[in-house]
C-alpha cells in the first residue's frame, strides 16, 4: 500500500504573547484619556437632567435623584435657542459651501496651472496660515460696517470663507493625482472647468468630505467673530447665544447645561455619521501629501 507524505508546518519562531506591557499600557492610557474627555460631557448631561434645586445642593451628587427634562423644556419654550440653531445652521452651511468652492478652485489653480507670480502667491497663502485671526478683527469689522453688513448673515459668513490651510491641504492632495486622468478628459474635449468638477472633485471626495466637516464644525463653534459683528439677539449663533444664557437665566445651571448639550448635539451627530469618511480623508491627505 502506498503511503502519502503529509507536510509538516514549520513554525517560524516563538509566538509573540498577545498581551505585553507596552500594549496594556497603551490601552489603559487610551481608556483614561477617553474617560477624561468624556467626563465634562457626561457631567453636563447629568446636570441638565437634574431638577434646578438639586444642581446647587451640597455635597455634590453624580446621578440625579429624580431625572427630569424640565430644563430642556424651559430652554426651548422660553429662550431663543431655536433661532440660534437656525442662524448657526445657515452660517455654517454657507461658510462650508463657499469655502469648498473657493478652496477647490484655488488649490487646482496652484496645482495644475502656471501663471506669473504663482509661487509668490502660494507663499502668501502659506503665510496666511500663520496670521492669527484676532489680528484681522478690527479691519474686518470696519469693512463690514462700511458695507452695511453688521447684523447680517453675510457679515458673519464672508470673513470666514477664506481658509488658507484648506487650500494648502487640497493643493497637496491634487498634486498626488496623476495627470493622465486630465489628459484623457482633455482628449475627449473636456474644458478645464469640466475637468475640475468631473474629474478632480469626484476623485477627491474623501478629502473634500473631511474638509467640509472640519469647516462646518469650525464655523458652528466660532465665537469671536459672530460675537463682534452681531448685536441683535435674533442674529446670534449658538456659541454667542450660550454666552448670554447665564445672564438670561441667572444661576439656573440645569438650563445652562441643557442649552450647551443641545448646542453641541448636531456636531456629534454629524461626526458620528461621517466618521469613516473623515478618517479616510485625513489618511488620504497624509499619504498624498
Amino acid at each position: 500500500m502506498a503511503t502519502v507524505a503529509v507536510p509538516v508546518r514549520k513554525t517560524g519562531g516563538p509566538v509573540e504573547p498577545r498581551f505585553t506591557f507596552p500594549k496594556v499600557a497603551i490601552a489603559v492610557g487610551a481608556v483614561l484619556l477617553a474617560l477624561l474627555w468624556l467626563a465634562p460631557l457626561l457631567w453636563a448631561l447629568d446636570t441638565s437632567l437634574k431638577p434646578e434645586p438639586e444642581t446647587t445642593r451640597t455635597p455634590i451628587t453624580w446621578l440625579p435623584e429624580a431625572p427630569t427634562a424640565d430644563a430642556y423644556r424651559s430652554v426651548l419654550e422660553q429662550g431663543s435657542l431655536l433661532r440660534w440653531f437656525l442662524n448657526s445652521t445657515i452660517v455654517a452651511v454657507l461658510v462650508t459651501t463657499m469655502t469648498l468652492l473657493v478652496s477647490v478652485l484655488a488649490a487646482y489653480g496652484f496645482s495644475r496651472t502656471t501663471f506669473p507670480g504663482r509661487k509668490l502667491l502660494f507663499g502668501l497663502v502659506i503665510a496666511g496660515i500663520l496670521v492669527p485671526p484676532q489680528v484681522l478683527i478690527v479691519p474686518l469689522f470696519q469693512e463690514m460696517t462700511s458695507l452695511g453688513l453688521v447684523d447680517t448673515y453675510w457679515g458673519v459668513v464672508l470673513p470666514q470663507v477664506v481658509e488658507p490651510v484648506m487650500v494648502f491641504v487640497l493643493k497637496k492632495f491634487f498634486d498626488g493625482i496623476s495627470r493622465d486622468y486630465e489628459d484623457a478628459a482633455r482628449v475627449d474635449g473636456a474644458s478645464r472647468w469640466r475637468i475640475v468638477w468631473s474629474v478632480m472633485v469626484p476623485m477627491s471626495r474623501p478629502i473634500l468630505v473631511a474638509v467640509a466637516i472640519f469647516t462646518f464644525i469650525g464655523a458652528w463653534n466660532n465665537f469671536l467673530w459672530p460675537f463682534i459683528v452681531t448685536t441683535d439677539p435674533s442674529m446670534m449663533t449658538i456659541p454667542v447665544g450660550l454666552a448670554n444664557v447665564q445672564g438670561s437665566y441667572g444661576l439656573r445651571y440645569a438650563q445652562i447645561m441643557a442649552s450647551a448639550v443641545l448646542g453641541g448635539l448636531p456636531l456629534l451627530i454629524i461626526y458620528a455619521l461621517f466618521q469613516r469618511q473623515v478618517v479616510r480623508g485625513v489618511g488620504d491627505a497624509g499619504i498624498k501629501g
